[in-house]
């Protein structure tokens, strides 16, 4: 029997099929006979990998559209197996046509047996005759399911049908399991094939179930179903199992007849396999067992329930894992994990399987699970070990204890429900104000990741009563939570609270009680140097005018100078701020060592590493270095942060660390980079239902698109997502939707709908509408400004940011006050401008910013005659804007350079040439209509990757979407 998925619950969302859209979008290219595609397409997959389901969508779209779909699905136990699947295709329809053939085609179509030899090639002129016909009228598309079980007579009669009419619109669509049960294709055929869903579309199809778990519960079952639909859709039914794996009388008739023919001893060894879990060797296994005969899982292989390869067994698909462990009684199963203990090298595996063995409390099981819950370095199986640890501990001071590791591991994870379940138990277990912060802090952080600032920061206003009396470090952390909360709201009354939470957390004791060592290796921020990091981080979101130079040594070396950011004056029209070091319009520079900060805390000298291995403490360190505007130090402490985190699985923790990764890769135009990141990302807070988190990810896509030039129409966002997000709790959101939405209105050519959003940042008082990311879009809101005749209004504007700023502004805001000064400011002042924004090189860390300032500095210079001067500036900006791979720059830079009277450089290679070898592979692929995930399969790289280098050659080709690269291809 095969297994097909039910077909998906749709609400609202009855025209898509998750996780099938280069699938569908590549079948009904072929269907529309484009240019270049095949006629004849072969759709493979395995048991439960959704083919109806794409097979049903297909057909809808294609009726839609006006094409004759003619469907069979095949069945080897149909009685009248032999003409079952040609009859399903004649409906009334179609045997209406069935006069105008011949009376032997007639017959050879009708008959109710199977055809011989002799009848074959009859068959086969009749389909085609009747096919041709059809197609002659309008398109067609003749679908087949099951087609492997289908009688090869009809499968050759419709390959022989496509094969001799290539000039009809006719498509033959089949769909089965494997390849090698179908006859030869026709040259030209293409063959799909249908693999794991992604993360993403497999958390939405689990969530799309009526009875959709949460918490570890989700979790555990979208790695137990390891992205194939049927197993999500079974998994969610019944009682956990090893791993996550449920019951359910479908999966367990269909599989349980596969096991139930196996040998005892085989279905034993299956047993074990299962309960061993993913990753484990057949060695282990087969010593748990106690045999060393290989033969032992023959009969399983036979039966396609398992594969062995070298040391390693993979069960063919989950649901036959979870019956191979279900089906047997519970002793067996007990047994079966005590067997694995004893012969478990690794203290977590033995734990694990200990604990699967136990049934009521027992310390020595709990601490064994406590300690090596994080051997692996991997948040979710720390969480569910630590979790596991509590429930077996007897003793409830120990108990809540583990509860809190727990509570705080899943909060690195992210999933709001898992966090919300434990915080709950939390509570009801322990009233210790360490637990109750503890709390408060994780459930906090899952509260902001999800939209609700206002009541994210009650939370954490209120756990403040306890500040003096629980350690030191760990009230610290706290309220640097809670600056980065304000950072996201951006609401003056959080800011405004900030500086009595951390004189309440400088007033903590050193308890010693808290032990982040426990927590885990992500978190530790036990130092002296991490804690004068988290009291900078709090200064710099309550004052922001003092993170520019009082902090930036945070993040640096030791060894290397305690040298401040660059910082200068910046010359207004009637003055300048003058810095004691000098002023940028000299050549001398202007750096400078500064003395620490305000409000540095007694602490003892620091012997700890200055930049500290734990992400948490790195995370610290990166945002206030880009609070400061300190581009290297922000990338270096982002950079390896977000490394650990993602292997750890810690998105609750990289959430915070990822957006201002974004932002500052944005600014200095390592917009390659920032696109990964992004649709990395984004996957993860889809899967954990972060909507607030995916908003500002889609908000800095639409971002990159824009300044690639790789949009075609207006951007799209997803409705639910933005429906969930209140933007007036979430200014830093809405900032960055606002710049977005107004370069990509720039990129369409629509500057007045620029100017309207990019206005928007500002108040009509000219107050900022978050007070670090609005300052950093005032020149490009002075650029809108000018291009629509409105400059006099952003005047009071630019005054107010630069007072905001204070005497020393950061290198980068020097670059972009001078930028937008000369943009709006008095005519006869805007070469001076224009020349001190570009004099520093300092600001070479932005040249994205930098090579902005150069283009309108270069129009200023054309439209005054000033033409060759114009040339250089512009021929800096191209080369700068395809280094960064800047599309939308590099467009505008070579309409200029024309205007400007400069001739193409006629020995130039051309674009394709430009691009490296394996690019080139990938263009001529996704030309010829191939999707990622084809490419991918036939280069040996991921989907994700092969989007990556089409989103990077885009720029340099001239494009800005796929479609247009058949045109360049073919021109070539």
């Amino acid at each position: 029997m095969t297994l097909h998925p039910p077909q998906q619950p749709m609400t609202g969302h009855e025209a898509t099929v998750l996780g099938r859209d280069d699938e569908i979008e590549r079948i009904l290219r072929c269907v529309a006979r484009e240019p270049g595609t095949p006629q004849t397409l072969l759709l493979l997959g395995g048991e439960g990998t959704g083919r109806t389901t794409v097979l049903r969508h297909v057909r809808k779209r294609a009726a839609a559209d006006g094409v004759l779909v003619l469907s069979a699905q095949g069945w080897a136990e149909d009685p009248g197996h032999a003409h079952a699947c040609l009859r399903q295709l004649l409906t009334p329809q179609v045997r209406g046509e069935l006069t105008a053939l011949p009376a032997a085609q007639q017959r050879a179509l009708t008959a109710l047996s199977g055809a011989d030899d002799g009848d074959r090639a009859e068959l086969h002129a009749a389909v085609t005759a009747l096919l041709d016909r059809l197609a002659a009228a309008r398109p067609v598309l003749v679908c087949v399911d099951d087609a492997d079980q289908c009688d090869r007579a009809f499968l050759e009669a419709l390959l022989t049908a496509a094969r001799l009419l290539p000039g009809r619109p006719l498509t033959v669509l089949l769909a089965a399991r494997h390849e090698a049960d179908l006859p030869g294709s026709p040259p030209g055929s293409e063959t799909l094939r249908l693999g794991p869903l992604g993360d993403a579309p497999a958390a939405a199809l689990l969530d799309r179930q009526p009875t959709a778990p949460t918490g570890r519960r989700r979790l555990e079952i979208l790695a137990e179903a390891e992205g194939n639909p049927l197993a999500l859709v079974e998994l969610s039914r019944g009682v956990p199992g090893p791993t996550g794996a449920t019951r359910h009388p479908l999966t367990e008739h269909v599989f349980g007849v596969r096991l139930d023919a196996l040998p005892p001893r085989t279905r034993r060894a299956l047993l074990y396999a299962a309960a061993a879990g993913p990753g484990e060797t057949v060695g282990a296994v087969m010593a748990a067992l106690g045999t060393g005969d290989l033969a032992v899982w023959a009969p399983a292989e036979a039966a396609a329930l398992v594969a062995l390869v070298e040391d390693r067994l993979d069960f063919r698909h989950p649901l036959a894992r979870s019956a191979a462990y279900l089906r047997r009684p519970a002793k067996e199963r007990q047994q079966a994990h005590r067997d694995l203990a004893k012969i478990a090298v690794l203290p977590e595996a033995r734990a694990r399987h200990l604990a699967a063995t136990t049934v009521g409390p027992n310390a020595f099981v709990a601490a064994l699970l406590g300690d090596s819950a994080w051997r692996r370095g991997d948040a979710v199986a720390a969480t569910t070990a630590l979790e596991q640890a509590a429930r077996l501990s007897p003793q409830q001071p120990v108990r809540a204890r583990r509860l809190a590791e727990a509570l705080t591991a899943a909060h690195m994870v992210g999933d709001p429900g898992w966090v919300r379940e434990l915080h709950g138990r939390l509570l009801q277990e322990s009233a210790d104000p360490e637990h109750v912060c503890a709390a408060a802090g994780a459930l906090a952080s899952v509260l902001s990741q999800e939209s609700a600032q206002r009541e994210a920061f009650e939370v954490l206003a209120d756990a403040a009563e306890h500040f003096p009396v629980i350690d030191r470090t760990h009230a610290l952390a706290l309220a640097g939570l809670a600056a980065a909360i304000a950072d996201q709201s951006g609401l003056p009354e959080h800011t405004a609270a900030l500086s009595t939470l951390l004189d309440r957390a400088r007033r903590a004791h050193g308890s010693g009680r808290w032990h982040p060592a426990a927590a885990g290796p992500l978190v530790r921020l036990d130092t002296p140097h991490t804690r004068r990091a988290l009291e900078a981080l709090v200064t710099a979101v309550a004052r922001p005018e003092s993170a520019t130079g009082s902090h930036s040594g945070l993040g640096r070396p030791e060894s290397a100078p305690h040298t401040a950011l660059p910082t200068g004056s910046y010359a207004s029209p009637t003055g300048s701020y003058a810095s004691p070091t000098g002023s940028y319009a000299s050549p001398g520079g202007s750096d400078a060592a500064q003395p620490t900060g305000p409000g540095t805390p007694p602490d003892a000298p620091d012997t700890s590493p200055a930049t500290p291995d734990a992400p948490a403490a790195r995370v610290v360190l990166a945002v206030v270095a880009r609070h400061a505007d300190e581009a290297d130090v922000d990338l270096g402490q982002s950079r390896t942060a977000d490394d650990r985190l993602r292997s750890a699985r810690a998105f609750g923790l990289r959430g915070w660390s990822v957006l201002p990764l974004v932002d500052t890769l944005l600014a200095i135009g390592r917009f390659p980079e920032a696109e990964t990141v992004i649709q990395d990302a984004l996957a993860e807070a889809e899967v954990l239902r972060l909507p607030r988190l995916q908003a500002d990810l889609e908000a800095q896509a639409l971002t990159v698109q824009a300044l690639r030039g790789t949009l075609t129409e207006a951007p799209r966002l997803t409705p639910a997502v933005w429906r969930a997000v209140c933007l007036d709790e979430n200014r830093a959101t809405h900032a960055r939707l606002l710049r977005a939405r107004g370069l990509a209105a720039l990129a369409l050519g629509d500057v007045e709908g620029s100017w309207r959003q990019l206005r928007e940042l500002f108040t009509a008082d000219g107050t900022p509408l978050h007070p670090h990311l609005s300052a950093r879009s005032i020149a490009e809101l002075a650029v809108a400004a000018q291009r629509t005749g409105r400059s006099a209004e952003v005047l009071p504007i630019l005054e107010r940011v630069r007072a905001e700023q204070g005497e020393r502004p950061s290198t980068r805001m020097t670059l972009l006050l001078h930028h937008a000064a000369a943009m709006v400011g008095p005519d006869d002042e805007a070469d001076e401008h224009f020349q001190l924004a570009l004099v520093n090189h300092a600001a070479g860390r932005w040249p994205w910013e930098r090579g902005q300032v150069r283009f309108d500095y270069a129009i200023r210079l054309r439209r005054r005659r000033r033409t060759l001067e114009a040339r250089r500036q512009l021929t800096t900006v191209l080369e700068t804007a395809e280094r960064l791979g800047a599309g939308a720059l590099a467009a505008a830079a070579r309409i200029e350079l024309r205007a400007s009277g400069a001739a193409p450089d006629p020995k130039s290679p051309g674009p394709l040439e430009e691009l490296t070898a394996q690019q080139r592979q990938i263009v001529q692929f996704a030309a010829s209509g191939l999707s990622n995930r084809e490419i991918g399969e036939r280069l040996f790289l991921s989907p994700r990757t092969v989007g990556s280098h089409l989103y990077n050659v885009y720029p340099k080709l001239g494009i800005s979407s796929r479609h247009q690269l058949r045109d360049l291809v073919q021109d070539r």
